[in-house]
């Protein structure tokens, strides 16, 4: 499951950084595919959206840091645990119950965006 930040986030930005799909973004602030990966061209989103990697897309919280789950995993292939969650002075980087994905789709994410 992708990781989620919860409304109790303090906005430190400490989480940003650490990931290494470049799936967090400060609150208010537009997001692409293309940030932090390799991909080029177009991008099939999870729910079946085709995009431009390069577009820019509507962010996902406008008052806190937010991550991307069509970017995030779980820091699988990367590292032994998502890194957003292990320096979160809150504890407020946690998995997304509504979104439950093996470690292989896992790591099939971190193979599209990172080719």
């Amino acid at each position: 499951m992708a990781i989620i930040i919860t409304d109790e986030c303090i906005n430190c930005g400490a989480c940003e950084p650490e990931c290494p799909n470049n799936a967090i973004y400060e609150g208010g602030i537009e997001w692409a595919i293309a940030d932090g990966t390799s991909v080029k061209g177009e991008y099939t989103l999870e729910d079946g959206t085709e995009v431009e990697v390069d577009a820019k897309q509507a962010p996902v919280s406008d008052e806190y840091y937010y991550i991307v789950p069509d970017k995030c995993t779980e820091c699988v292939g990367f590292h032994e645990e998502p890194q957003c969650a292990a320096v979160c002075p809150v504890d407020c980087c946690v998995p997304d119950p509504d979104r439950e994905e093996s470690e292989e789709e896992l790591l099939s994410r971190k193979e599209r965006l990172h080719l």
